[in-house]
């Protein structure tokens, strides 16, 4: 039996065969057209795995900034002072601002209180995450959060080829029993 469609062209039967090739070439030369621009996408980086370098705190190099730098001549990038004098003086305890290098953006590592943390629910680490990842953001740098065990505790990373940046928070979660993960936001 042999069906006979109307074709791509006005007033032309075609079989169904020809349908078939017109359809399969019509999805072939879409997909050529569009997966470009999707494979443009940019994407949001990985947070750094780089480990957490608590000696700088106290014996920090030419190239950190932690909460105990203070430029006399200028202001001291990124500046996190205002957002830990702000709301935060008892939750965020201190921080290590890593440059930028060849490998790797510029990124702070948050260092928190973790009883403090313990105590806020999902939104509110949320929402500290997200202040302090924008202030940042704006000079720039992605954030690591870190307790004082060196536990990952939440990233704020962005993609800053974009504009505007492309940001993403992922958080751990602990559940009832204390294993963890990362929830992406």
């Amino acid at each position: 039996m042999h069906i006979l469609k109307l074709c791509v062209r006005p007033w032309r039967w075609c079989s169904h065969r020809q349908t078939s090739f017109s359809l399969l070439l019509t999805i072939s030369l879409t997909t050529l057209l569009v997966s470009p621009s999707l494979a443009q996408t940019p994407s949001i980086p990985l947070p750094s795995d780089a480990p957490l370098e608590l000696d700088l705190l106290t014996k920090p190099k030419d190239y950190v900034i932690t909460a105990n730098t203070i430029n006399p001549a200028q202001l001291t990038v990124p500046s996190l002072w205002w957002a830990q004098q702000n709301s935060e003086k008892k939750l965020l305890d201190n921080w290590i601002a890593y440059p930028a290098s060849g490998k790797e953006p510029a990124r702070v590592d948050l260092i928190v209180n973790q009883q403090i943390w313990s105590l806020l629910d999902y939104v509110q680490r949320y929402d500290f995450v997200n202040r302090l990842g924008s202030a940042a953001r704006n000079f720039g740098y992605n954030i690591r959060v870190f307790n004082y065990q060196k536990e990952p505790l939440a990233t704020y990373t962005c993609n800053f080829s974009t504009s505007p940046a492309l940001c993403s928070i992922q958080t751990t979660i602990k559940n009832k029993i204390g294993l963890q993960h990362y929830s992406n936001s």
